[in-house]
């Protein structure tokens, strides 16, 4: 099992006090305390902060919240988190889904990627139904998934099994701050914005190709939470919102932007005022 030294995982919450498994975190945090967890509340309304306020309570040394002041969705909640992260001294620097649907043991095997290819920048995971897996999932979110990654594939150039599973590593690189330093256009696809915005990094400033920094980690489990907050029709949205991350492959990448760190002790103090 890979050690998870220098890593830090970012996790965005917005109203998640009735399911956030929060033994799960500490027992996951008890077991490799060399992990760093980094809670963003997404200007939660339910009692979330209370929760991870409780949560940090019980391991200060390994659990950072930030605080935004109101709700900008996940989106600008990731790339927040993850601003943060990168201005640490972490190695690797990620974000996982608060419900859990891919469970944290899979964290050691991201890990691993990183560590054994060198030449990897972001390992991502990927909801394949192979047998000997345990990959629950809807029956049309499937479909309607590989729908969308078809065209997603069609319209990067690039052929990915799944972009929108929420359990992402990323190297702690250059590339990988530029790809979080301006906000993202879209609310629920910005995963594919990601990969956009490698391959404008990658492909027109002569790197080496996409496929080769990219690397799809088929998870052996993942399941389907109740209380999802995507519904039916942000399929046709996230489709039409295609074309602008279409558009943005013409445009260059901005300067890095430094991230926040916050401080344990006085989180919402450091919480960005201004979300960009």
């Amino acid at each position: 099992m890979s050690s998870l030294d220098g890593v830090l995982l970012v996790v965005p919450c917005f109203n998640e006090a009735a399911r956030l498994d929060v033994e799960a975190f500490l027992r996951f945090t008890e077991e490799h305390p060399e992990l760093r967890l980094l809670f963003v509340d997404d200007g939660s309304t339910d009692g979330t902060g209370d929760v991870l306020e409780a949560l940090r309570a019980r391991r200060p040394d390994a659990v950072a919240i930030l605080h935004l002041p109101t709700n900008r969705g996940k989106a600008e909640a990731v790339r927040q988190g993850m601003l943060t992260g990168l201005d640490t001294p972490a190695r690797f620097v990620g974000y996982w889904d608060a419900d859990l649907a891919t469970p944290l043991d899979a964290l050691p095997d991201f890990c691993g990627v990183l560590q054994e290819r060198p030449w990897i920048e972001l390992a991502v995971g990927s909801r394949v139904q192979l047998l000997g897996r345990e990959i629950v999932r809807h029956r049309m979110r499937h479909y309607a998934g590989r729908v969308f990654a078809t065209v997603v594939s069609l319209l990067l150039d690039l052929r990915i099994y799944d972009t929108q599973c929420g359990a992402k590593l990323f190297r702690s690189s250059d590339a990988t701050r530029r790809v979080f330093a301006e906000p993202f256009r879209t609310r629920w696809i910005f995963d594919v914005e990601i990969f956009a915005r490698l391959v404008r990094a990658f492909r027109t400033q002569g790197g080496p190709p996409v496929e080769r920094i990219v690397y799809e980690l088929p998870l052996t489990h993942w399941c389907d939470v109740h209380g999802s907050k995507l519904r039916g029709r942000d399929f046709f949205v996230a489709l039409l919102d295609l074309a602008g991350v279409a558009a943005s492959l013409r445009r260059p990448l901005p300067a890095c932007v430094p991230g926040t760190v916050p401080d344990p002790e006085h989180p919402a103090e450091h919480a960005p005022e201004n979300h960009g």
